[in-house]
């Protein structure tokens, strides 16, 4: 068990490290660049929102926060393979990339990798 909580505070802090980097990137590209790309500067502030309530929700404890965090995780996983699908398809509906992009390629692919992982450990974790 005490190897299954280190890996959850790995989890944790690097959904802490894109909640403050995604928030801060789309606050600037919203504020400053709006106008350049609005989809995909949007789609950067949706992941914001979904990296902020991941990292609190699975953070915390209790059946209704396992819940949220499942929800947020799920539609993170969702968001990178239909932006990523997206972003590849039809690149011309981003005229600058997002957070989810291309799978999260910019990121070394951890938005893709990382809902698949904070799934798992949600499952694990319950059993």
């Amino acid at each position: 068990m005490k190897q299954n909580l280190g890996v959850g505070r790995l989890l944790i802090a690097v959904y802490g490290v894109f909640a403050i980097s995604a928030t801060a990137r789309a606050s600037y590209q919203l504020l400053r660049e709006f106008d350049q790309a609005p989809l995909a500067y949007s789609l950067s502030a949706i992941a914001a929102i979904i990296y902020i309530l991941a990292t609190i929700s699975l953070a915390k404890s209790g059946p209704a926060w396992r819940k949220i965090a499942f929800a947020a995780v799920t539609f993170e996983l969702v968001g990178v393979l239909a932006v990523g699908t997206l972003s590849v398809s039809h690149p011309e509906l981003f005229g600058h990339p997002s957070v989810w992009s291309n799978f999260g390629m910019g990121y070394g692919y951890v938005p893709l990798v990382l809902p698949i992982l904070g799934l798992a450990w949600l499952v694990k974790r319950r059993a």
